[in-house]
């Protein structure tokens, strides 16, 4: 598959092969880049904005998560990676799952972060308003809906009024144009059938205080995904803004004691 119009993100040399695969309205940058540097010590890094996201234009036609799975192939073959974990972080452990399904020769590990195998009806509720709001342009009401979602009741609540309506505020001038294209992925997703068959070391990094994505639905992750490791991170959606540390600790710790195949 081309990957002549997504922007790619590397960084790292010599060390084993990792993908990145960001969630919806999100980029590497806004996902990862908190633990970028502590997983290019170890691995060489590559991840791609999905259409509409970071440098990459939007896309003319509904996306299709085999097409975002393909391209973020295409960069790991464009930088020499003929072997690789693939570390997802909300819609983006879809994409990894999807990698996993189609190149099971070349996916050494997974490690999902705050995602799920199927969507189940509140996260496809909360996708159909998230989408209506960003085909209206309604960045800030759309704001206010992820906010309170997005946060932990604890990391929400530490705040004051006025941080809060400066988080609404930076939150609506950052939703990128492809928001609501990505999320028009998770609607009806159910991959479930997918994980059962996959035979990959794997973690499960639950977020214990999500609010977007419910703590049943990643817990199912994990039961489905045969031989997956589970463990809980105490954040709401946002690990790589509340707890970044120990998001990338839980990642190098299990990649590296994954024996080599």
């Amino acid at each position: 598959m081309s990957n002549t119009y997504a922007r790619t993100v590397r960084t790292g040399s010599g060390g084993p092969g990792l993908l990145l695969a960001h969630g919806g309205g999100g980029s590497v940058e806004t996902n990862f880049g908190t633990v970028l540097d502590a997983l290019a010590a170890e691995y060489s890094v590559v991840g791609v904005d999905y259409p509409g996201t970071g440098g990459t234009p939007r896309a003319e036609k509904p996306l299709e998560l085999d097409e975002l799975a393909g391209q973020l192939v295409a960069a790991a073959d464009a930088e020499g990676l003929e072997r690789f974990a693939v570390l997802g972080y909300s819609l983006g452990g879809n994409v990894a799952v999807r990698i996993a399904a189609r190149y099971p020769e070349r996916v050494t590990a997974l490690v999902l972060t705050g995602t799920f195998a199927r969507a189940g009806n509140r996260l496809n509720l909360i996708a159909d308003l998230w989408s209506g709001l960003a085909a209206r342009g309604e960045s800030e009401l759309l704001a206010r809906l992820l906010v309170p979602l997005a946060f932990g009741p604890a990391a929400l609540e530490g705040l004051t009024p006025e941080q809060v309506e400066q988080v609404v505020l930076e939150t609506a001038g950052s939703i990128p144009p492809g928001s609501g294209d990505h999320v028009d992925l998770i609607k009806g997703a159910d991959l479930r059938a997918e994980l059962a068959r996959l035979d990959v070391p794997a973690l499960v990094v639950a977020t214990t205080e999500d609010q977007l994505v419910p703590l049943a639905l990643q817990r199912e992750l994990a039961e489905t995904l045969p031989g997956a490791r589970l463990v809980e991170l105490p954040t709401g959606h946002l690990p790589f803004a509340e707890r970044p540390a120990q998001w990338a600790s839980l990642i190098t710790e299990f990649l590296a004691a994954i024996p080599a195949r």
